[in-house]
């Protein structure tokens, strides 16, 4: 993370705020006031430590930590998650400041006044399959309970397939825990790619190969550098209540029993900051649906060959709307790209396609093709009582909702109806 702020410093916003704040709601309104800034809280009340967060806040600061544009981030990453490189490069935590787990010298943010407590939110736990060893990266939200115990949200994916196995043989499962990662690498953390393939493997694409791992100390982990590394087991058996949390969609997700974690060591890089996302703030959403997005592009790509991009929109919780750009080459391309991207991303809820001539990336833009090139009784899909998103506050407790399809792609023989003057002269 050091090394992105000071390679992109006369390009990055960075907000350095000295008077002291609280780490108790008035840090969070902070953040919330200043959402595509990058914002360092330099005196938070009773800690050493400063508090920086938006380093992945934009779309924009993404594309600098990946080396390329806004409109190629969903191409570097395809590419990347095909095309995963293995890390050679390894080093041990000999340049940290190493010391017994405590979490009350670390500035973790109690967001908002219903939450459950304090939330580590850009922690990522990295552990192996007890079965085949393959290692495992991904961000989780995690309640502090004390000083050394939190309480983790994991939803079915691959450290939850982990843990249960662990659960099965009566043993803990080993963990340790990154917060203060470079954007590409915590980037990395967040991609769809198979149970038996290694994030780090997709961060060191990103970084050409040159991505270096820390062995940690009490097991076999390997972790990329961060501000704050963290050891400990996820302990089997035990279940706390986690929540209540405010998720991508600013709403309170329930309570539930969750699993138990419990530090053995923590190691700081001097002059450490603590990485703090805000919940359904830009840095939330991105970081959580962007990965989605070549998933969509490819699916799309497999009905059309000639979809350009694809965009979950910060509007939408960059979860809930997609926007599709294509070029399109028979009347029904719109219609077939609708069911490609709904049934690639079952939690999305509306998909819109356009031409390319629509920049996706743009709301305006998007509302112009809906404005001129939309005939609601030929144009609009309407598919009810379809599997969506839990996040969603108007699906049933199931995530089921209605779906919606709209092509806003210009009638084919007609082109010269739709021409955009302004881009043509």
């Amino acid at each position: 993370m050091e090394n992105f702020l000071k390679n992109n410093a006369a390009d990055l916003e960075v907000l350095k705020i000295d008077e002291e704040v609280s780490a108790k709601y008035e840090a969070g309104k902070l953040l919330k006031k200043h959402p595509e800034k990058i914002v360092i809280l330099n005196n938070v009340k009773g800690y050493d430590i400063p508090v920086i967060s938006g380093i992945c806040n934009t779309r924009e600061k993404i594309a600098k930590s990946l080396g390329c544009t806004v409109n190629e981030i969903i191409h570097k990453i395809i590419i990347a998650t095909e095309n995963p490189k293995k890390v050679v490069n390894f080093d041990n935590l000999d340049k940290y400041n190493s010391s017994k787990a405590d979490l009350s010298k670390i500035p973790v943010l109690t967001h908002y006044k219903r939450d459950g407590g304090a939330y580590i939110t850009s922690g990522v736990i990295f552990a192996r399959d007890p079965e085949t060893g393959v290692q495992n990266a991904s961000i989780h939200r995690m309640l502090v309970l004390g000083k050394d115990k939190l309480v983790v949200r994991i939803v079915p994916r691959n450290l939850y397939t982990y843990f249960q196995k662990c659960e099965k043989l009566g043993r803990d499962l080993d963990i340790a825990i990154a917060i203060g990662m470079d954007p590409s690498t915590l980037l990395s953390s967040t991609t769809s790619i198979p149970i038996d393939h290694d994030e780090m493997e997709v961060a060191n694409a990103f970084k050409n190969g040159n991505l270096k791992l820390y062995n940690c100390e009490e097991n076999d982990l390997k972790v990329p550098e961060a501000e704050i590394i963290f050891e400990g087991k996820i302990l089997a058996g035990e279940r706390e209540k986690e929540g209540p949390f405010v998720d991508l969609t600013d709403t309170y997700d329930i309570v539930r029993e969750e699993p138990v974690i419990h530090l053995s060591k923590m190691h700081l890089k001097d002059n450490a900051m603590y990485h703090a996302i805000l919940p359904a703030g830009y840095e939330h959403k991105l970081l959580q649906g962007l990965p989605q997005e070549p998933r969509i592009f490819n699916a799309v790509k497999n009905t059309v060959p000639t979809v350009k991009n694809v965009v979950l929109t910060e509007g939408g919780c960059c979860w809930l709307h997609a926007a599709i750009a294509i070029e399109k080459q028979t009347q029904g391309d719109g219609k077939n790209v609708i069911m490609a991207a709904l049934a690639a991303h079952p939690s999305l809820k509306h998909a819109v396609v356009v031409d390319n001539d629509i920049n996706i990336f743009n709301p305006q833009d998007l509302e112009y093709a809906i404005a001129t090139r939309v005939k609601g009784d030929d144009d609009i899909i309407i598919i009810p009582k379809a599997r969506g998103s839990t996040l969603d506050p108007a699906a049933l407790p199931d995530g089921t909702t209605t779906k919606v399809g709209v092509d806003a792609t210009k009638i084919l023989g007609k082109e010269e109806k739709f021409e955009r003057v302004s881009l043509s002269e």
